[in-house]
């Protein structure tokens, strides 16, 4: 009976953490993409603190193609609103951000994560890494060089399913393979949609506890394609670089390219003419966030007085933690807000992540019609009901 209370402890506990977590990332929403504004010497922080906890830490490395694939894919999309990390991948992302005003200045790509802690010489932060996915044989061969040296990776073991579908990769033997591994840290290559898929759908069954999708990272690791030197990476042409490693990926860039077009012109400069506007009537007065809470029985409802902007952030952050705390919905009345920013619709993503953990309802209420439009130009009309 003891150690059945104190599973139960921990398991609040860990909830507890996670809640805090989300509500202080420091998210913005770019495009329906929560990206947060994190180091790379950070964000490996957060995954050895993981790993050391056993706690699940899903990470997402967004791209171009990810960005992409977020505008059709509405379970791709999830499992990066569900991920407690995602970085800004790609430099788009960061040219994205940057146009729009986003203080997201620093690309943290997957393969430079691996990497570092591959590098690392700490024998404390030593972490042991699972490869799955990747073409027969890959898997092996990175999981051998990794051994073959000294470092902060040890690799116990691999698994290349070919190509199989997410379902036939959601069977037990394949769990049972990877979570007796003992593995602190589990590097998917299994094409990105099909990753992230299977890493969403799988999220309880996995024990391992922090689970990314790398992509290209496995076959680097093997050295059967080369990456891109560091300054064409810095420079945003690391593309071309594996177009010419892997020339049938130009279709996929391609695609990609056009999307971001698109987005650029649809949805990014209409953005920047919003901000341009808000900047221009701003004065200390407009600037102010004043909030009113209410509540019932089932509800607690927040009233948004003035503008839902970064600068106001650590007002409401404390209250919607409380509020968190507590089994009830919330609802967020717009109805007196004057304009709303990326910050806040990455805070409002976390909100919603952590109520539909615990089954609870995020409804944003009497949202004016230019508040409505900064939250579909932004691509979280889904934070209003709207697909």
């Amino acid at each position: 009976m003891q150690a059945r209370g104190s599973s139960k402890s921990e398991n609040k506990t860990n909830t507890a953490a996670s809640v805090d977590d989300d509500l202080e990332r420091e998210v913005y929403g770019v495009l329906g993409v929560p990206i947060d504004n994190i180091d790379i010497t950070t964000a490996l922080g957060k995954i050895r603190t993981a790993a050391a906890k056993r706690r699940p830490f899903l990470i997402s490395t967004a791209n171009l193609n990810f960005l992409a694939t977020s505008q059709v894919d509405a379970e791709f999309r999830t499992s990066l609103l569900q991920s407690e990390l995602c970085t800004a991948d790609g430099m788009p992302i960061v040219w994205i951000a940057r146009l729009l005003g986003i203080p997201v200045r620093e690309r943290v790509a997957g393969s430079d994560i691996f990497e570092e802690l591959k590098l690392s010489r700490d024998p404390g932060s030593k972490l042991k890494v699972f490869l799955f996915g990747g073409a027969e044989g890959v898997a092996e061969s990175a999981c051998k060089n990794l051994n073959a040296r000294s470092g902060g990776l040890t690799c116990v073991g691999s698994l290349s399913p070919g190509f199989a579908s997410v379902e036939e990769m959601s069977v037990d033997s394949v769990f049972d393979h990877i979570n007796s591994s003992g593995a602190d840290f589990l590097a998917a290559a299994l094409g990105a949609k099909k990753g992230q898929t299977w890493l969403l759908r799988n999220h309880d069954r996995i024990k391992t506890p922090v689970r990314v999708h790398l992509g290209a990272t496995v076959n680097f690791q093997a050295g059967t394609i080369e990456r891109a030197p560091t300054r064409v990476q810095k420079l945003g042409f690391e593309w071309l670089w594996r177009i010419k490693e892997e020339p049938h990926l130009w279709q996929r860039y391609w695609g990609d390219g056009l999307v971001l077009l698109r987005l650029l012109l649809t949805r990014v400069v209409p953005l920047m003419v919003i901000a341009g506007r808000a900047r221009f009537k701003r004065d200390k007065k407009s600037q102010e966030l004043n909030i009113e809470k209410t509540e019932d029985d089932k509800t607690i409802i927040f009233s948004l007085n003035g503008a839902a902007v970064a600068s106001n952030i650590g007002n409401i952050t404390p209250c919607l933690q409380a509020a968190v705390a507590v089994p009830k919905d919330i609802v967020i009345n717009f109805s007196n807000t004057s304009h709303i920013d990326a910050r806040f619709l990455g805070l409002l993503s976390m909100l919603n992540k952590q109520l539909g953990k615990r089954r609870l309802k995020l409804t944003c209420a009497r949202v004016p019609r230019r508040v409505e439009k900064i939250f579909r130009l932004s691509g979280f009309q889904s934070l209003l009901g709207q697909s």
